[in-house]
């Protein structure tokens, strides 16, 4: 009897773990399984299977476009977030630096902030600085959020770094660019290489920014958020069933370099 009751909360915590995880899961789950019914409504029980919806999304000129305009949106995104995050990070680890608390808290600021304020503000910002919404409008706003990924990865990575090795290169006539490019900057590459996928991620998926900054083109959440104002239908659950696919894949091969960069 003791015993039972000696396990019982580790029995609870696992119970309400995997009640969670259905949660989270089942949605995704029934969202898949309806972009393969042969219908054109979204709706159980499903009687006949088909690929059609797939075939039909990937040779939907639209989708491709979007897709492209998100992807090249993403990645300079996350050029210029990793440039500005390394930056920041670097800063905030200099010996003598004076309101570090300060620093990291502005550049994680945006992390925390909602995404509607931040949109809203990022739109009066640009109007006031005279820049036309579109795309150079929507890869700042990107960037403004994306920051903060790179500062906290980097900058967890940098904590762990030794400080010897930046002095063996100094002392062997390095000067502090080539010790950082030499030195510092291969020590950092898994954080960079997961805060980049995370970045990548955040870009492709903001809705609400693109929606207050952007211009005629369209992205892909945009795309789909057109989509359903006509109706829901399995090609739509087909488009969110391969953007899903490619993220998840993404995002677990970002965990494993934020893993890999624990351990290294």
């Amino acid at each position: 009897m003791r015993s039972y009751f000696s396990d019982f909360p580790k029995t609870a915590l696992q119970a309400s773990y995997w009640l969670f995880v259905i949660y989270l899961l089942l949605p995704l789950v029934l969202m898949m399984a309806i972009s393969f019914k042969d219908a054109n409504f979204v709706a159980f029980p499903i009687d006949k299977w088909t690929l059609k919806w797939y075939a039909q999304v990937l040779q939907d000129k639209q989708f491709l476009e979007a897709s492209l305009y998100s992807i090249f949106i993403a990645l300079m995104t996350t050029l210029f977030a990793t440039i500005v995050g390394v930056w920041i990070a670097l800063l905030i680890t200099t010996e003598g630096m004076i309101a570090r608390s300060v620093i990291f808290a502005l550049a994680c600021l945006p992390a925390v902030v909602p995404g509607l304020i931040n949109a809203i503000s990022m739109r009066i910002f640009i109007r006031v600085l005279d820049i036309p919404t579109g795309t150079g409008a929507i890869i700042l706003g990107h960037t403004v959020h994306a920051v903060p990924f790179v500062v906290i990865m980097v900058l967890t990575r940098l904590r762990s770094m030794p400080n010897n090795l930046v002095d063996a290169a100094r002392d062997l006539g390095a000067d502090s660019f080539v010790a950082f490019m030499r030195v510092t900057l291969p020590y950092l590459a898994p954080a960079l290489a997961g805060g980049m996928v995370f970045c990548v991620l955040t870009s492709i998926d903001d809705f609400v920014r693109t929606f207050f900054l952007g211009g005629y083109q369209t992205t892909l959440p945009m795309l789909i958020f057109a989509k359903v104002q006509g109706g829901m239908s399995p090609e739509i659950n087909a488009m969110a069933t391969l953007v899903l696919i490619v993220t998840a894949a993404v995002g677990l091969y970002a965990e494993h370099l934020t893993r890999r960069s624990r351990t290294r």
